[in-house]
């Protein structure tokens, strides 16, 4: 057995006590085990100083070996594919060629003979292309929505060729080519230069170099063990049963749907995720809560705090005889703003976040109650009056007219009548109302018909203008 995979399988080794560690604590790592395949493209600098002599070799020589082992360790795993992309290879460094990126080994299953076959080859000779290298790697990903795209680069050098690498970086995981990529420094003083554009690591010798490799490997492989704690007002965990949504917060593509619930414990039920990926919480309860950019701690238990305080709200009328009430809606509002956040029903409890909020009943006329305050825990009943009708005989179809409302301050028009209609029956919220009609076809405006009628609740006014 060569001294690089001894290596190699040392450092598994000694990660397991860990691993075993975590489960008696009752975090358990867990495969991925959903049809979703896991695609890593290594990326491998093989510039000029590539050369230079690190420990027991050069760093290209031990670089290769580490690398063949990796690739040996994960195509012995359910789908799960890799691929070969180098740069600096084929160009001498005196050209300073910056197009020297190539896609050596496309992605296809069981292809770790021919990935270690093109590692065993490779010759530095060029400069380091690191940005343009990383651009590339969008056109080595095939197509496929169910799919992690990751990207492990191996860097001796900062970028030689005036390339952004983290402007790149982060365009790409906006567009959602690929998640948060592994970037590998086997040189010092390269931190400032890429840890902006993705997950940084820096291994200053052979051991370091496996042990960052294993670590990376393992996030790649395994997701997470989480929890989402909903917070009430005083900040204990005795909200639930509400969906959320996670996004990736690069791409904001939708991660996981979930229903939040208590398990037999009593407690918050734990979730698996990916902790390559940086998520957008959306609780969605009414009005939604979102937390961003929630950062997953890879290989422990990450809890998820979100005040989420809630009480109800119910909306009914005031007699208990509604059986042959109209069933009107309810327009709902925070308080003080525009945007509509739900559209009640009469009698329908609701869920809300603690808060003051605004109300618009869609009757005739509309109701508009304003500051109407959610509490923790609790139901805030609204009784609304019962509508009456108002059935009006027009006597003629050619008449025309509107109906206003008359309050305190001022007559408001409510609803102009159906003109093609002699008999019409209107829902109505109790109070005075005034009926201004004409005949369609009169020229004289001393023709109007003025009647006053008062409305109450569960009875009907009857108002006729037919000639006798």
């Amino acid at each position: 057995m060569s001294y690089f995979r001894k290596l190699f399988l040392l450092i598994i080794l000694a990660t397991l006590p860990f691993c075993i560690f975590a489960q008696n604590k009752g975090v358990k790592i867990t495969k991925n085990t959903n049809n979703e395949k896991t695609r890593i493209l290594f990326i491998v600098d093989c510039s000029y100083n590539m050369y230079e002599r690190w420990q027991s070799d050069t760093k290209i020589k031990i670089t290769q070996n580490l690398i063949s082992n990796l690739v040996d360790t994960l195509e012995q795993q359910d789908r799960v594919e890799v691929a070969l992309r180098v740069f600096g290879s084929e160009t001498d460094y005196s050209s300073q060629d910056c197009d020297d990126t190539h896609l050596l080994v496309p992605f296809y299953r069981l292809n770790q003979d021919a990935i270690k076959a093109k590692l065993k080859a490779l010759v530095p000779k060029g400069t380091s292309a690191v940005a343009k290298s990383l651009e590339k790697a969008q056109e080595d990903f095939p197509k496929d929505k169910n799919c992690r795209n990751i990207v492990i680069m191996i860097v001796d050098n900062i970028d030689k060729c005036d390339g952004n690498i983290v402007e790149v970086s982060k365009k790409l995981q906006k567009q959602g080519i690929f998640i948060k990529p592994f970037i590998v420094g086997i040189s010092k003083g390269m931190k400032n230069f890429y840890q902006d554009c993705g997950s940084y690591y820096e291994a200053s010798n052979e051991v370091e170099f496996t042990k960052v490799l294993n670590d990376i490997a393992k996030q790649a492989l395994h997701n997470t063990t989480a929890q989402v704690n909903l917070l009430d007002s005083y900040m204990e965990v005795t909200e639930t049963n509400v969906p959320i949504t996670f996004y990736d917060t690069q791409s904001k593509n939708l991660k996981y749907s979930i229903f939040h619930t208590f398990n037999k414990k009593g407690v918050s039920d734990t979730l698996l995720l990916d902790p390559l990926v940086n998520y957008d919480v959306v609780v969605h309860t009414i009005p939604p809560v979102k937390l961003e950019n929630i950062k997953i701690a890879a290989g422990s238990h990450t809890i998820i705090p979100i005040q989420a305080p809630q009480g109800n709200m119910i909306l009914k009328y005031v007699s208990a005889k509604t059986s042959n009430a109209k069933d009107y809606q309810i327009v709902v509002r925070q308080a003080g703003k525009r945007e509509t956040i739900n559209v009640q029903e009469i009698g329908k409890k609701e869920r809300y976040l603690v808060g003051k909020y605004d109300l618009e009943v869609l009757s005739l006329p509309r109701l508009f109650l304003e500051n109407v305050e959610i509490g923790q825990s609790s139901t805030t009943t609204i009784e609304i009056p019962l509508p009456g009708s108002l059935h009006l005989d027009k006597g003629s179809v050619n008449m025309i007219g509107s109906l206003f409302v008359k309050d305190k301050q001022e007559t408001k028009w409510i609803k102009n009548l159906d003109e093609d209609k002699i008999k019409e029956t209107i829902e109505l919220m109790p109070g005075e109302y005034m009926i201004v009609l004409k005949d369609k076809s009169s020229t004289k405006t001393t023709d109007t018909i003025i009647k006053e009628v008062k409305i109450e609740s569960s009875k009907t006014t009857n108002v006729s203008l037919s000639k006798k």
